[in-house]
């Protein structure tokens, strides 16, 4: 390999926002401070005038004064109006302040994103530039061509997913895909699929099983389900450090549903980050993330096209280098039969904001 494709291989530590270095400006303590202030202003006010009203009552007592005359009826609704209007306040600012910290949380995720995604674009580029000056400026033996060849095919591969990762984000948040829904088999969807891009996946041992025997059929947007399937078993690929990656996918039957599970050999997931790791942006495990970097977007996708679909999709894992389970849970055919009038209508659904 040419000198300094190593540089570009390397994975850098995908840069961090931080929070503010000074603490009282910090919005969770100026949050805090606002919630104890209006609840003090509150006690404070409440118990003032518990205080004042006690002294009124001892005068009332003391000379024959008529309640009414000092106490008007409405001073108690006055109170609970009061009381009311301060807690929604309260409500709001905690509210806005939740709001706040997802918008937060968003914009990091994002800024995140653009960075790495921008180093997995600079990268292949680097490196293709390097093997072909090398190509121009150096005679090489044969053997040597069909090896940088080879690497370069592998950069143009990553370089190709990385963006028909994003154009398959943009194609569906602006529903523009193909809408057809078709009722197929399932088992032979995946069959055919595995059997299509057997070339992409000759790395992976895939056994497909299913136990029951049934044929599965569902309504299906036929693009969409492919790029479930694209997404789950490059995962299962990728997040992989055994000498030999398997995925191994088994269709089952139940009395309300069936489900497919995606049983991989991979890195496993933190019991903690399994609902996570569907979440817009979100990248698992810091230390296999300098190892093997991601745009965040593949299980989001996965989960997003589910829900379109009226299914359900689910991740398991007995911890880091144990593998993982995906699981898509579906409604049976008696249920499936209704909800697909309703396809069309999520397929124009945008439920991809999160």
């Amino acid at each position: 390999m040419p000198a300094g494709c190593h540089e570009t291989r390397k994975q850098t530590r995908p840069m961090q926002i931080l929070n503010p270095s000074r603490w009282y400006l910090h919005p969770v303590f100026i949050f805090t401070c606002s919630i104890l202030a209006l609840a003090t202003f509150l006690v404070l006010t409440i118990s003032l005038y518990m205080e004042i009203r006690s002294a009124l009552e001892a005068v009332i007592i003391r000379f024959h004064i008529d309640p009414e005359m000092i106490f008007p009826s409405k001073t108690g609704m006055t109170i609970l109006v009061l009381s009311l209007l301060i807690t929604v306040v309260l409500a709001g600012i905690l509210l806005a302040f939740i709001y706040y910290q997802k918008t937060v949380n968003l914009f990091r995720l994002q800024h995140n994103f653009i960075y790495n995604f921008t180093h997995e674009l600079k990268t292949p580029v680097t490196s293709l530039r390097l093997y072909l000056e090398t190509f121009v400026r150096h005679p090489l033996k044969p053997e040597d061509i069909k090896r940088y060849s080879e690497n370069m095919l592998e950069d143009i591969n990553r370089l190709t997913d990385n963006i028909n990762r994003i154009l398959n984000m943009a194609r569906i948040e602006s529903q523009n895909f193909d809408s057809e829904v078709t009722r197929k088999s399932l088992v032979e969807l995946v069959e055919t699929f595995c059997r299509k891009n057997d070339s992409l996946f000759r790395e992976c041992d895939i056994q497909i099983l299913n136990p029951s025997g049934g044929r599965f059929e569902y309504p299906v947007n036929l693009f969409l389900f492919e790029m479930l399937l694209m997404n789950i078993v490059s995962n299962a690929i990728k997040y992989n450090t055994s000498d030999r990656p398997q995925l191994t996918i088994v269709f089952k039957s139940h009395l309300q549903k069936m489900t497919i599970d995606f049983i991989d050999n991979g890195i496993g997931v933190d019991r903690q980050e399994t609902r996570k790791i569907f979440r817009k942006f979100y990248q698992s495990d810091r230390e296999n993330r300098q190892r093997v970097s991601g745009s965040g977007l593949g299980l989001y996708l996965v989960s997003s096209i589910a829900r379109i679909h009226g299914w359900r999709v689910s991740a398991s894992s007995e911890g880091k280098g144990h593998g993982a389970k995906f699981t898509i849970t579906i409604p049976r055919n008696a249920i499936a039969n209704v909800r697909e009038r309703n396809i069309w209508k999520r397929l124009k659904k945008n439920v991809f904001w999160s």
